[in-house]
Formats: C-alpha cells, structure tokens, sequence
C-alpha cells in the first residue's frame, strides 16, 4: 500500500513538472520574443539611428531589450541610442547592466567612465579606467582618462580654495576649465553661479543654473534661485515659470510657495497695467502701476518701470506737467532710458516749451542712433520749435496743445472781441490791432480743423504760403480763406462771432 501511493505521489510530480514546463513554453510564446524578431528589432534600431530618426530607434532598442534581458549588447546599444538623444543619465544604467552581464566589456566600460568623468564623479570614472587598463595595459584612452581626472581633480581643490577666500574672480576662471572637462557636473556650475552672483552678474549666473536643474534629480534649490534672479531682473514671467516648475517637484516646499504667491501677485499687477494702457485706460493703469510700486518696492527694477510706465500714461492724457514731474523723477533713476527721454519731450510739447523737448530727444538719440521714432520725434519738435518762433496758434489763443474745440472757440470769441479793428482810434492801433485780428482768426481756422491741426501739430503751419503747393513766397499774412474784410473803408460793421 505504502510502495502505492509512493507510485501515485511520483506520477503526480511528473504530470506538474510537465504542466510547468508546458506553461513556461507558452508564457515565454507570449511575453518574449523569438529571436528571428529580437534580430529585426536591433537591425531597425541599427539603420533608424544611421538615419537620425532616434525616437524610432529607441523604441526598437526598447522592444529588443524587452525580448532578450540577458543579451549585453542590446543594453549597450540603447545606451548608445540615449547618449545620442543626450540623455547620458538614462545611459548609464543601460551601460552598468551590459558590465554586469559581460565585466569584461571595455567599450561600455569606457563609455561609463566618460559619462561619469563629464558628471565629476571623478572617483567612479576612475575605477572604469582602471579596470579598463587592468585588461588592456595599452589603452590610450583609458591612460588620457586617467591624467584627465588627476588634473580635474586639482582644479577642483584650487576652485574650492579660491572660494573659501572670496576671491571670485579666480574660482571663476578655474571653474571655466572644470566645465569643460565635466560640463554635466551640477556642483561646478553652481558654485560658478553663486560666484557670477556676488560679482553682479546675474545673466551669467542664470547661464549656469539653468542645466543645473536638468542635472539633478530633485534641484528645487536651483529653481528657486533661478526664479529669484529672473524676478530681479524684471523678468516676472519666466520667475513665475521657474518657481512652478521647483512646485512641480515638491508642492508644499515653503520656500518655493512663499515666492510663487509674491511673483505671481506682482505679475498680475503688471499684466494688468499694460492691458489697461492697449485699452486706453491710462488712469486705470497708473492705479495698477501705483499697486506695483506698493507690492514690491524692494526691488528697484519694477519701482522704475511703473514711474517709466506712469510717466507715458500722463502724456497720454496730456497732463503736461504733472507729467514733467514724474517723467524727470523717473530719467534721474535711469539717465539713458530712452523711453523716459521721449515721454518726457513729449510732455514738454505740451507745454510748448520746444526748445527741451529738442533736447531730450537729442539726449535719447545719443543712446540709439538708429531708432527711426526718436529721429521722427526729435524731426518734429524741431519743427515745432522752429515754428513758435514764427507762429504759435496755441499761444495767440492762449491755450495749451490738448484744447479741445470748445475752448479753442470760446478763446477765440473772447481775443476776437478785444481785439476788433473797431475798438482803436489812431490809425497805428488800428493797424496793430488788424495784424492781431488776423493772426487770431488764423488760430482759429487752424486750430478747429482736425486736418490742419493735425499738421500743425506735426510741425507744419498750413497757413503758410511756403507750405501752400505751388511755392511762392509772398511773405505777407493773408486773411483765412483768401478775403480780408479790412481792406478800405472804415471797418464800420457788425462782426459775428462763430
């Protein structure tokens, strides 16, 4: 009986050896791949990578892989595939599977040391090399390697003490040979940044920071500077874009969040102002500007660009002077700004104070040449300038250059009446006050037409014979619309005011 179920438990353990083995056979049909399509997979890896197509090729590396997990080569020619895309971190695990599988396997050994010497793992690349020249004594590569790494090393510990004794200039100059031997090292380009940083450069120190945050995995510390450099510099923006991206790797950082919520206050205030002003809504976007100035008034790039922005809004509501104030507050900030030179000429148009506005645009002129609106504006106001010095319509009514027609109309009725031929006795009086008379219904004509205004505001007196086609010079003024009803008589009339 025993020797029975000895023979009944045996016949069971064959049938599940069996059953094991047919399952294995049908797993492996179903989950591997067979090696006549392993094959296809590194052959269109192979040629799809000649052709630079390398998202394809990957994908086949990819598949290869999958179907043959023991096969060295296939991890070393994906390695391959992903330093080409220049992804040398997702190489190295790739490299370090096909050494494990083949220790002997120097090329991928090689390769592993240049990756981790470009990364300033000085001390992991030279246990590549080593193990490299223990197989094969006469490498050159792996001997260049190795003197490379000695040197590096050096200027690592020269950098390292030129920054321990604040001599920035110095830690800068060797840190420039660090990079280039390890330009994937993110300790390198970090400290160049803080140097950059204390020697007030901050663009530079950008320049280095920003592949620092793609060479660790979690470099919030690196975002978070970056952000704080951008927002200095006025860059809002891309401070907001780089604070959310340190968010992205860790949404309760504090730091990170306490930032987030300053920049994105002040941007929003900013984006605001300059939607306001598309939609000539300048007193609106003075408040806005005013609430900039309020939120961060540390920071002196933003305190300037609302005084810049405040100043361009006031001309744009005409307030001349209130606009000379702000505009000479804001140019005595920042003397070579040539958008403050030019509010501010503009402002002095206003004011008919022509000579300045000549000026300012000179002085904005000196600092960009070939700015074709500076050489339009400064072409203007010396017209302008030239022309108050012959006739200023403005200045015969008495009004300022943002009259509107009603009280151009109501200047002109009040002029008009006291100076009409008719209220002098002597006949030099008379003559005085006919030339009078004339220049003030000149003025007027001028001033209430849109189109002559327009010119005359450009710098152009459409009343003079020397602007008429034609040419001609005639030197005398003549009466609006070619009648003068002073000519003879005893100017004896009633004068009806328009």
């Amino acid at each position: 009986m025993e020797s029975g179920r000895r023979r009944g438990m045996s016949s069971v353990m064959s049938s599940l050896s069996l059953l094991c083995v047919l399952l294995d056979l049908q797993l492996d049909g179903v989950l591997g791949a067979t090696p006549v399509e392993i094959e296809h997979h590194l052959e269109m890896g192979r040629k799809l990578l000649a052709a630079g197509q390398l998202a394809e090729a990957l994908s086949h590396y990819h598949s290869a892989v999958e179907g043959d997990s023991k096969n060295y080569l296939t991890y070393y020619k994906r390695a391959a595939v992903f330093l080409a895309m220049g992804k040398s971190k997702s190489a190295l695990p790739d490299l370090t599977q096909a050494i494990q599988l083949k220790p002997d396997f120097l090329a991928a050994r090689l390769q592993r040391g240049n990756i981790l010497l470009k990364q300033g793992s000085t001390q992991e690349a030279r246990e590549d090399f080593q193990a490299v020249l223990k197989r094969s004594p006469d490498n050159e590569e792996a001997h260049d390697q190795l003197h490379k790494i000695d040197e590096l090393e050096l200027l690592q510990e020269e950098a390292q003490e030129a920054h321990h004794r604040g001599d920035y200039v110095t830690t800068v100059q060797v840190l420039e040979r660090v990079i280039e031997v390890s330009p994937w090292d993110p300790e390198s380009r970090e400290l160049r940044a803080e140097c950059y940083i204390r020697l007030g450069e901050p663009r530079k120190a950008i320049m280095d920071l920003t592949p620092a945050t793609r060479l660790r995995a979690d470099n919030r510390a690196a975002y978070l500077k970056l952000s704080q450099l951008h927002y200095s510099l006025g860059d809002h923006h891309d401070s907001l874009n780089q604070v959310r991206e340190c968010l992205k790797l860790d949404q309760d950082d504090k730091e990170c969040f306490a930032h987030y919520k300053q920049v994105k206050k002040l941007s929003k205030h900013l984006d605001s102002a300059e939607e306001l002003i598309s939609e000539q809504r300048y007193q609106e976007a003075i408040e806005k500007y005013e609430s900039v100035m309020s939120t961060e008034p540390k920071v002196q790039f933003y305190s300037n660009k609302a005084r810049e922005r405040i100043c361009f809004c006031l001309v744009k509501m005409k307030s001349g002077e209130e606009a000379v104030d702000i505009c000479s507050e804001a140019h005595q900030r920042e003397p070579q700004n040539i958008h403050i030179l030019r509010d501010r000429a503009e402002a002095y148009i206003l004011l008919q104070e022509y000579e300045k506005a000549v000026e300012d645009y000179q002085e904005a002129r000196e600092f960009d040449q070939d700015n074709q609106e500076l050489r339009e504006g400064l072409d203007r106001a010396q017209k302008l300038l030239k022309l108050s010095r012959k006739r200023d319509y403005y200045k015969i009514l008495g009004v300022s250059r943002s009259a509107n027609k009603q009280e151009i109309i109501k200047a002109y009725r009040k002029l008009a009446q006291q100076w009409h031929p008719d209220n002098f006795q002597s006949e030099a009086e008379k003559k005085e006050a006919e030339k009078k008379f004339i220049d003030i219904a000149s003025a007027k004509e001028v001033l209430t037409d849109p189109e002559m205004r327009q010119k005359f505001d450009s710098g152009e007196d459409p009343l003079d014979p020397e602007n008429q086609q034609g040419g001609g010079g005639g030197g005398g003024r003549e009466w609006p619309f070619g009648f003068n009803p002073f000519e003879g008589g005893n100017y004896h009339f009633k004068f009806h005011y328009n």
